[in-house]
Order: C-alpha cells, then structure tokens, then sequence
C-alpha cells in the first residue's frame, strides 16, 4: 500500500528516502554517550561567527606556557575532568554559586590538582574582545587540548567544534572521576560507562607524558621530609614533551603513577592493555594515529548543541548571575 501510494510521487519519495538513510547514517557513525553523541559538532563551527578562534587559543597558551611549563599538560587535564562529568560541558570550570552550584574544583580528583583556570579566563576574555558571545567554554577546552599537545611536540587533529555550556555541576559524578590509585579493572569500568574502551584507555593515560603530579599520588609517594605536594615528573626523560617515551617507563616499572603501571601490572592487563603499551612504546606514529582519535572520541561525550545550554559570558559563572 505504501509503494502503491509513493509511486505517483517516485522523485519526491527518492529525495525522502535518500535523506532518511543519510541520517541514519549520520547517527551511526558517532560514539557512545547516545549514539548522536557528536551530531552538531563540525571542524568548521567558527568558520563565519569567529574565524580566528583557534589562532586566539594559541597565542595566549603560548604567552602562558613561557612562564609555566606544565600549563599545556593542566589544560589538556580540564578537558579530560570536564568530559568524564556529566559530558564536555563546561562544568568544571564553574564556581561554587551556593545554593544553586556547587563547584566540582573542590572533590578530591581535582582539589588543590586541578589548575590552569586563570589561562582559561584569559583565553574567553580575548575570544569575548574578537567575537562576543560566540566561543563556549566547553569548546575553549576542546581547542586548547589540542592546541597544547602540538605545541608540546604531540600530533594535531581536527576539533569538532559547536559545544555549549551547561549550567549546572555534578558532584556524585566528579567524585567518581579516573584515580591515581584505581585498579585496572576499575579504570576499564569508568571508561566503558562513557563508550571508551581499552585502546581509548592506554591511548589517553599516555596524556601523562609530559606535566606534573603531586608526590601523594604516586607510587614511591613523598621521600622523607618532602611534602606531599611536592611535585613529580610524569615522564622522567622528556617531561615537558608530547612523545611515546611514557610507555618506555611504563616497561620499566617506572611510571609514577599506579593507575598507569596497572596497565601492565594488573592480572587482568595481560589479556587487555599490556599489548596496547608495547604497541604504543614500539611506534611513536601508532601512539600519535590513535591518541588524536580517542581525544575526538572522548569530546564526542554528551555535548551540549543547538539550543541546549548557553554560551557562557564568564567561564566561571552562569550567564543568570552577575560577574
């Protein structure tokens, strides 16, 4: 009966179909966290609204990481915080607005850790004097993610781009985030719960090559005397470079992290990650090919597009309160 009463209107039918399966197709393509996790997103976002947003990124994280070297590794760590909590929304970066919000920054994972805000209030100040009102701050982190892995040495990759911000926080979730003392079983967990598997795991653990991490966290934890802030190279030998040499250590038994030598050291790893280390240890360009897709893959998490959101005018508060 349906292609009965279609056939009068074969040209029209065709366009509609055509259309339906292109859509079908759209949705297929894209990851976890709803399986439109990533509709609305595109390279190409700025491209008339605010076409030197990515050059505006740049030139203050240059500028930032001459008088911080850890800045590049901070920022990269925000996207990461932010992705893992309710999406790549923006809500870490906000501010404690009690009753209403209740910071993420102050949970374990992130307190007294988590920094580089100041350089994210820099970069949304410069973008808001080129473009007002136009650059989300979930995408602010996107940008700057990549933009530090490559000034840093590591590979470049294409930013899906059209995120807006949430206004709101999560703290049963931040409290839940990625820790420097999960098993590995539970990191594969925390990671398959957002559609990452265990390439996505070892591929974004490898972030760890180059920044800091305070001695409490790590496994030979703070030698007499020091505090438990005292900082500590997450890669030995190139510290402040994007590079494979972090799985080198993690061969080693010298990666300083627990959450990272699990990868190797767990029962479990040996039928799941460990041959992803070696794979990644035996090819810089490997490692580079699959960090970029699991960085794009894991700002795919529940983005917020169309009228969902807002574009915050100050990344620490909603747009509703004063600044």
């Amino acid at each position: 009966m349906a292609a009965s009463s279609c056939f009068p209107l074969a040209a029209r039918c065709s366009l509609l179909l055509t259309a339906a399966l292109v859509l079908a197709l759209t949705l297929g393509a894209h990851g976890h966290a709803g399986a439109d996790a990533g509709a609305g997103l595109s390279s190409s976002f700025y491209e008339d609204s605010c076409p030197g947003a990515g050059d505006i990124v740049r030139r203050v994280i240059q500028k930032a990481r001459v008088a911080d070297a850890r800045i590049p590794a901070s920022l990269i760590r925000l996207h990461f915080h932010d992705c893992f909590v309710q999406g790549c929304d923006g809500s870490l970066l906000l501010d404690n607005d009690l009753p209403a919000i209740m910071t993420e920054k102050e949970v374990p994972a992130n307190d007294r850790s988590a920094r580089g805000f100041k350089v994210v209030d820099d970069i949304k100040r410069a973008l808001e004097n080129a473009c007002p009102g136009i650059v989300s701050c979930a995408d602010i982190l996107a940008l700057a993610s990549e933009i530090s892995v490559e000034l840093a040495g590591g590979p470049r990759w294409s930013v899906p781009l059209g995120r807006r911000d949430g206004t709101s926080t999560n703290i049963e979730s931040a409290n839940n985030l990625p820790g420097p003392f999960d098993s590995l079983e539970m990191l594969q967990e925390k990671f398959k719960n957002l559609g990452l598997d265990d390439t996505d795991l070892v591929a974004l653990q490898g972030a760890h090559t180059f920044g800091r991490a305070q001695c409490q966290f790590t496994q030979r934890n703070c030698s007499a005397g020091k505090d438990e802030e005292t900082l500590v190279n997450l890669d030995t030998i190139t510290p402040d470079v994007f590079d494979n040499k972090y799985y080198g250590n993690l061969l080693r038994g010298r990666a300083p992290l627990p959450s990272d030598q699990v990868m190797l050291s767990d029962p479990v790893a040996a039928a799941t990650t460990a041959r992803i280390v070696r794979r990644f240890s035996g090819s810089q360009k490997h490692f580079f090919k699959n960090f970029a897709a699991s960085m794009v893959k894991m700002g795919n998490i529940s983005p917020l597009t169309g009228r969902a959101g807002e574009i915050r005018n100050n990344c620490r508060r909603v747009n509703r309160k004063p600044y």
